[in-house]
This record gives structure tokens, sequence and C-alpha cells, in this order.
């Protein structure tokens, strides 16, 4: 294929394109690499807009010799949407829902739609789209079409293929084509064309195609005799030639004809979806349990599997000892095992929906009964309730991305993770596979859904070494041996990709796999339409991310990696699963910018992958110096929601502030940077004398020259300077600190540089507050948090606070008298970045200290639940309030605690608003190039959400930054919580 587009049709072709082209090396950088192991740079990223941009699409790439690779999100795990031509990226246009019909239960959409935002949209209906994927909060349909997705529930719904009811599509030459469902008569008259064979239409062509390839005979025998098991819901193995060939007009009495069938599952490689039409199912049961089957080995459960099976339940998942290890270490993760008990070889989640929970109750005794008589598992509890029903899931559906968090080069990888064999034969398959494997010496991740035969295998390999490159054909083509003696399909829901188009000659015959390239030819005379996927597919172990034999780059840094064995294998975590790709309607936080803009440039992974890319191929004695990295992590909020709701932890706010630093180092630090880093210390001089400090910041006219000369945005209002520090005022009054008579306990309160110069108010609140309910309060000799430093990537300055703090504090801090705060950010940089910041004979103090280092809230909740603070202590009016949680507070904490204080008082109702970050961040908020971006941030979810609360509501935010937010976008007053509590405090 010729990679260079020639400029002058490129230009005369792209006159009249409405949507977005890149070709600038970053950009195309982010689609480079698939979820799986493969990187391809393309040579261009197109956005369009409508079918007109699609078209010129298609012709700038027959008249340029190049190709289109159709892309979606979050289906590709084979190598589908990398290559070297054009990626077409239909997800930030191509997302409305056109068209719904309730009582014929259909609807037509783009393909950028997501999954779950579709559902959420059927439910006033009663209706939802059955195949449901792991990805569903980020997943579209256009990619469900393309891999003819499955998930969880198949052995109820199916795959995307039968519910795909027609589709919309725009051929290789650029016509328009609908294919749906047609009778016989139909089908001859679509064949008929009484023009010349040259001048045929190219659908006409498709039509009468397949017509002369299903009649023959020998076909036929072979279609049947080779592909797989047609009993088995799950194959997907190349084009869907078998299931065509089971329709009419040729089979008698079966379904009518319908080429969504060959559409779905193809790839993108025969044609360009513009509409979907969608069979819908009605709503299951509302009631609904899981049954969480512990067992003492893999094989067990596998047995365990065909007893459960019997009893019809909705779905069957497995999850085996390795994955629920790898959950542990994951933030978000650890907090879904509630039900797990002792060490399990496996664990299968079993789904019952039935009309009342007796009936459900029922079925799980009957199924735990069943399980004991063939004396299989040894733990069986059932999980009612939509909540700790999401967890259970939650917990099964981030194993993809937990999978990422094994220390060092060898991983689990994608190779035979798709294979589906029956049900009934899967005990027998697995034991072949794990002789296969035990015999390449390898050890492998068992998880997903056995219930319909699928289980995904990922061996652990090194793909960065020869002899595991080898290795990994070695395993796929042994692999695909045994799932051909088993009639399984090498791809169940996953597609062929680049990973496994090499054997679909072995599974279905090479007499089949020529019929594959023939209906390819047809289709795609010049080969635009993803090439090299499904036929006349590369070699499986080329094309791979990392170059084997490469060694991994040692690159020297400030903070602590060694748990991920240095910073560059920290970026390789990400394995791309897109959870950074859910919308603000999903409720998750990750990621704000991408929220906010649709854009995959400000996703976290694609921030990982520029990282990697850099670190590993640069030949700068500094390789943190290059302005792309700069320019992507530039839109990054360090919100730190990615450490916790990334399922491979990824913690970008960390990184970003490496990278700032070490860029600094060679390109000098901005001004502005500096400024907002020394924070501080300007205040420190501001409060000798803060009238006129304030003054000078507040003043319309020299405020605005103020914030012009610095780049912050102009429509900012800048903090002002409180009159007293924090630390000025407990000198001054020593009497006021004094607690009741009965001292309930004693600690040590941080006067963080936000509260002791700008929030005093509420720092002198907070120690009423606790001096009322019986607490000493004392504030100990410390310096600032450093979390200045760290936003604006000064951490070597950052280290020098935190290894004065630990110095100062780590004798001191203890589980009984603890180290309070009420500016999340602050305190919680005790627990989240000093054990890897602190120089390392500190490292065991900053990680004893950490767990003792508490937001107020926190420590609040513990002693009201210790039964030390009483609800007599609070009024008993009536008061209604809405919180919004800090972003570290939902990534390193949790805001229950939250929740629970401002609850606390008998009347007092508190309600969490369901938003992500607030976009203020610190300073980014400020700065003019962020603060359109800030504000859409805000718009998502939270200023939408106050602005329609009732005035008598309040609102509440533990974060200065998230107030100040609310305080510009939403013109409303947000307290503290524990002014909030102060004021419900009884005389």
């Amino acid at each position: 294929m010729n990679n260079t587009i020639k400029n002058t049709s490129f230009a005369d072709l792209l006159e009249n394109f409405k949507g977005e082209f890149h070709q600038d090396y970053a950009t195309r950088l982010l689609y480079a690499t698939d979820a799986s192991a493969y990187k391809v740079l393309p040579q261009a990223v197109a956005f369009p807009k409508d079918e007109n941009d699609l078209k010129i699409m298609i012709h700038l790439a027959n008249a340029n010799n190049t190709s289109l690779i159709p892309r979606t999100a979050g289906t590709s795990l084979a190598g589908q949407v990398v290559g070297d031509g054009i990626v077409v990226d239909i997800s930030k246009y191509f997302t409305k829902i056109l068209d719904i019909n309730p009582e014929e239960k259909w609807v037509k959409v783009q393909p950028g739609v997501i999954l779950d935002e579709l559902n959420h949209y059927l439910k006033d209906f009663g209706l939802f789209f059955g195949p449901e994927t792991s990805t569903s909060s980020r997943c579209m349909m256009g990619g469900m079409l393309g891999n003819n997705s499955c998930g969880s529930h198949s052995i109820i719904y199916g795959s995307t293929r039968d519910h795909t009811l027609e589709v919309k599509a725009l051929l290789s030459d650029g016509s328009e084509a609908i294919f749906k469902s047609i009778a016989t008569n139909e089908f001859q008259e679509k064949c008929q064309d009484e023009t010349q064979e040259e001048n045929l239409t190219l659908e006409t062509r498709l039509y009468r195609q397949i017509r002369e390839i299903l009649k023959n005979p020998e076909n036929q025998r072979s279609i049947r005799s080779e592909f797989p098991d047609p009993l088995l819901p799950r194959r997907n193995t190349g084009y869907a030639l078998d299931v065509l060939l089971e329709s009419e007009p040729f089979t008698e009495n079966a379904s009518p004809f319908n080429f969504c069938n060959l559409i779905a599952g193809s790839e993108g490689t025969l044609a360009l979806a513009t509409e979907i039409k969608l069979n819908l199912v009605p709503a299951p049961p509302k009631e609904k349990a899981v049954v969480c089957a512990h067992f003492e080995t893999l094989e067990e459960s596998l047995q365990g599997n065909i007893i459960a099976l019997k009893h019809n339940p909705g779905a069957v998942e497995l999850m085996d000892n390795q994955i629920l290890k790898l959950t542990e270490g994951n933030l978000l993760q650890n907090r879904n095992r509630f039900f797990v008990k002792g060490q399990p070889g496996a664990i299968l989640i079993i789904e019952f929906a039935r009309e009342t929970r007796d009936e459900i109750q029922n079925i799980a005794d009957a199924l735990t009964a069943d399980m004991k008589k063939a004396k299989l598992g040894y733990h069986f509890p059932v999980i009612f309730g939509t909540e700790n029903i999401a967890r259970v899931w939650a917990l099964r559906k981030a194993a993809l991305g937990v999978l990422s968090n094994m220390a060092g080069d060898a991983k689990p990888v994608s190779v035979i993770e798709d294979t589906a064999v029956h049900p009934n034969a899967l005990p027998e398959y697995i034991r072949e596979v794990k002789a296969l494997l035990k015999e390449q010496k390898l050890e492998c991740v068992y998880h997903a859904h056995v219930g319909s035969g699928e289980i995904h295998l990922r061996p652990i390999l090194n793909l960065k070494a020869k002899e595991d490159v080898e290795r990994f054909h070695q395993v796929a083509k042994a692999s695909a041996q045994l799932v051909k003696k088993h009639r399984g399909s090498l791809s169940g829901e996953h597609g062929d990709g680049r990973l496994r188009g090499e054997f679909i000659p072995l599974m279905i015959g090479e007499h089949n796999y020529q019929l594959l390239k023939e209906i390819k030819k047809t289709w795609d005379p010049n080969g635009i339409f993803n090439p090299g996927k499904i036929t006349d597919t590369p070699k499986m172990n080329t094309h791979l991310r990392y170059e084997p034999g490469a060694e991994t780059r040692n690159i020297s840094t400030i903070f602590d990696f060694t748990k991920d064995m240095g910073i560059l294998r920290a970026t390789e975590r990400c394995n791309g699963s897109g959870d950074c790709r859910n919308t603000s309607k999903t409720g998750k936080a990750m990621c704000p910018s991408y929220q906010a803009s649709l854009d995959e440039r400000t996703t976290t992974r694609a921030r990982a992958n520029t990282f990697r890319e850099f670190l590993t191929n640069s030949n700068k004695l500094n390789p943190f110096d290059h302005k792309e990295l700069y320019d992507v992590l530039d839109l990054c909020l360090s919100c730190k929601a990615c450490k916790s709701e990334c399922p491979s932890s990824v913690d970008m706010a960390k990184l970003k502030a490496e990278f700032l630093q070490h860029y600094y180092d060679t390109n000098g630090v901005p001004l502005r940077a500096k400024m907002i880093a020394n924070i501080s210390k300007l205040n420190r001089l501001g409060s000798l004398v803060p009238s006129l400090y304030n003054f000078v910041n507040q003043n319309k006219l020299s405020g605005k020259l103020l914030k012009k000369s610095l780049g912050f945005a102009t429509e900012r209002s800048l903090p002002k300077l409180s009159n007293t520090t924090l630390r000025r005022w407990v000198k001054n009054n020593t009497e006021q600190l004094r607690p009741n008579p009965t001292v309930k306990g004693k600690v040590h309160f941080f006067a963080d540089e936000f509260t002791n110069y700008n929030d005093t108010s509420i720092g002198i609140t907070a120690i009423k507050l606790l001096t009322r309910l019986g607490y000493q309060v004392i504030v100990p000799d410390h310096v600032e948090s450093g979390r200045t430093y760290l936003s604006k990537g000064l951490v070597r300055e950052a280290q020098k606070l935190a290894n004065q703090n630990i110095s100062l504090l780590c004798n001191i801090v203890t589980e009984e008298v603890p180290l309070i705060g009420i500016e999340p950010s602050a305190i919680l940089t005790f627990r989240d970045e000093y054990p890897e910041l602190v120089r390392k004979d500190l490292r065991t103090e900053a990680k004893a200290l950490a767990p003792n280092a508490l937001m107020i809230e926190e420590f609040l909740w513990q002693e009201m639940e210790k039964g030390n603070i009483s609800k007599d202590q609070f009024t008993e009016k009536e008061k209604e309030v809405k919180f919004h949680g800090h972003c570290y507070q939902k990534s390193l904490a949790s805001t229950q605690p939250t929740q629970q204080v401002l609850s606390f008082p008998r009347n007092y109702t508190a309600v969490e608003i369901p938003s992500g970050c607030c976009g203020m961040a610190g300073s980014f908020g400020y700065e003019k190039e962020h603060y359109a971006l800030s504000m859409k941030v805000g718009e998502l979810v939270l200023l939408p959400e106050i602005r329609k609360t009732p005035e008598q509501t309040l609102i509440a935010a533990s974060g200065t930054s998230c107030r100040h937010q609310i305080k510009d976008g939403a013109h409303r007053e947000a307290k503290h919580p524990v002014e909030i509590l102060y004021e419900a405090l009884i005389n």
C-alpha cells in the first residue's frame, strides 16, 4: 500500500469536508496502538460529521491508494482498528438516536451511540438492547456490529447479529445501500439487472455473488462441515457464510435473507455503516440476584458451570484466583470484594432475574444443594439489591484492566482469550489448554463468559522478549487446533483482527477461506476498507507494540516508581480498555477533559500511550523533552480519578507532575507556574497587609491587569486573603482551644496553605467544632503540603516539603492521635504522594503515617460510629443538604463520610450530587487557555444541578477550588461540611 497521500487530490477532496482531519504526529500516535499488542502508525485521523464527509473519505481513499480504518470505541481487542491508512473515528459526531418504535420494539441509531446511554434512553419504554459487553459504559453500536459483540447475558440474548434488523451503509464506491430482511422474491429481484455486466451497480454485484456462492452444493457441504458448530451461539470466525446459508432462498423454511448477518462481525472490512436498526427486548424482571459460588479450583468451577446452566440463569461468569488477587491492589475494586470469602481458586457469578425475591431464593437454594451434592464449591452467598449486584459486576468487568497491574514486562496477553466451545466440552478443552501451556511453561489467567462456553484465557507472556514473541505464535496456532478439534470458534466476540485472521484457513478450511477472499474482493475491489483483517492478515506476531529484544529504558525519577519497576512500565500499565472514555452520563469522574471534549486526545489512555511512545523511543538525553508530550498532558486536570477508576490504576496526575519537572529542567519554568507553585510565599507576604493585597486583587482595574499579566482568565475572581492567618488566630486564642471538661481525645490539626491564608474562617470553625465536641486540638509544627508545587510540576520543591513534614510529624501522629485536615487535596497528599515522594530513609515513616492522615469528615464519622459524638449535641431542625465530593476524596478516600456526617443531625438529609470533577482543579480553571474547558466540565453535571437546587437547600463542598467554581459558575455560596455541622450544634 502506498503510504503517501497525494497532496493535490487530497486538498481537492477535503475542500468540502466538514469534520476534523489531523495529520500531526501526536494525534496519529494516539490511534497507533490497539488495546491488544499491536501498533501501526496511521497516516491521518479523521472525525467525519455526516455521511457526506464519509463519502469524501471513501473517494479520497480510492483516489490515493490508501485505506480507511473505521473506529468507534470499547470493542476492539484483536488489532482491528490499527493500520497505516486513515483512521475514521465516528465516535465524536455519529452519536444520535434517530428513531424508536416501542410497539414494534426497534430503535434506529448512528454507530457512535454508546450502549449504556442507549439502554438508559430505552428504560422509560420498558425495553433494552440485549447483548451487553463488559465495556458497556463506552462501547458503541458500530463497534458492537463490527465485532458481533455478545456480553455476559449471551446465553439469553445472543449476539449483536441476532438483534440487527437493518443497516444503512456506504459501499466502497461511495454508493449507499440499505440491507435488511428480504423475502425470496425480493432477493431474486435484487439480483436482476438488465444492465451490461460492467455497468452493474455494486449492490447488485453483491447479491449476485452471494447467490452464486451459496447455491453451489460443494460450497454448501464445505460450509456446513467446516464452520463452527451451529449450536454454539458464540461463533464469529471469518464472515458469517454459515448463517447466510441457513436462510431463504438457500434453505427451505428458513429465515429471510439479510446481509446484516454478514456485516455483523465483518470488522469494517466490507462497508461503512451510517445507521443501524436494532431489535429490542423487554426489560428483564426487576427482581435480580447473583449467586457468587466459590470453588477451591478452576476445574471445580467448570463442572459447577454445567450444574448452574440447568437452573436457567441469565448469566454465568467466571473469575479465577489471579483476577481476584489483582483486584486487591486496585483502590476502587478492592471495595467491591465484599462478598469474597477466603482464597477461592475461582468464583462463578450466576445471575437470576425473576418476578419475586422468594422465587430467586428458592432457585438459589436448589442450585446450592445441587452443588453440594456434587461436592463442588464451599461458599454460595446470594447477593440481592441493585447497588450490591452492581458492585459484584463491577469487579467482574474490571478484569481486563486489572490484568495490567502485574508488575514487570510479563503480562496476561490477548492470544487465546476469545475461544468458544460448547459448555459441556469446556472441562476437557481447558484441560488440554492447561497441558499446552504447561508444555510451554506458561501461567494463565481465566475469566469471563463460562456460561456460553467462552473463557477469556490470557497466558502470561513478555512480548518484549524474542522467545516469548515466538511462543505467542506457537500458543495461538496450537490453541486454534484445539478449538477446531472441538468444533468451536476461535473468535467468540472479540473478532479476528490481526490476532486471529492468520488462522481462519485452519478454522474453516482453505476452500471456505477462498470464498471469504472472493467476497472481500467484490465488496471492496480496491481494498480501501480496513485491509489485513479477516482476509490476507499478516502473521499474528508482527506489527507488535514493542520491538522484540529491545531493553526497557531505565529512567531516573524523583517519585519512587519501584513498585512499577520504573516510570516507563508505569505508563505501560494502560492496556487500552477505554474506561477513561466514560461520559458524564455514567456518573464516573474519569476523565473530565474527555467528558467535556469527547476527544480521544484527552483520554488517560491517549496520554499513557503517548508517554510510553516518547519514553521508549526518544533519542534525547532528556526523554521528557518533547513538546508533543507536553501538549497531550496539558489538558489533564490531575483529578486523580484515573488512579481509582482506571482498572489498571494508571496515575496520570503523578506521571504528569514527574514529566513537568523534567520538561522544565530543559525548557525552564514559566513565570505563571512559578507564581502558582509559590503562592504560599506570596500569601505570607500579603498577609502582612491583607487589606492592600485584597484591594489590588479585587479591584476591577488592577485585578484585571494582574490577571492578564499572569495569564489568568479575566472572568475569574481571585481568592481573597483572610484578615488573619489560622496560625496567628490559634496563637492568640489558646483559651478557646480548651475542650469540654471531659476530653474525648486529641487530634493534630493540619493548617494547610489554603486554610492558613484564604479559608481561615473555615479552619477556625473546624477547630471550634472539634473543641465543642470534646476534642483537644493541637496545631503542630509543620510546613505547607506541597500541593501547589506538585500541581505545577515542581516535584523537587514538593519533595523538600514532604521530607520536612514527615520528619516533623512521624513521631507524634498515631492512630490514637491522628492528623486531620479540612482541605482534601492537602491532607490526602500524606496518603497518596508522600510515601512515594520522600527520600528513601523516610519512606517507612511516611507509609506508617499515611493511614492516620484523615479528612475531618473521616475522623468525625469514626467518632460518631464509636458513639463519642451524640445526636443530642445537634439541633432537631430539618435541613436538606446537597454536597459535591472533591476529586481526591472520591479517588483516594470516599465521599461516604461526608454524606454520613452531614446526615448525622436527626433531621438533616444529605444527598451527593452525581458530579465528577468541578472543573476548577486547583489553578487549572484560572488559566486563560483552560478557562473554557474548566467551565464546560462544570456544566456537565455540577453547575446545572446546583442552579436547580432551591435556595433553602444548603450546598456543601469540602474543596476550596470546588467552592470557588460553584461561586463563579452557579453564583451560590457552598459551605464546608464543618460549617454546616457547627451551625447545627446546640448552644
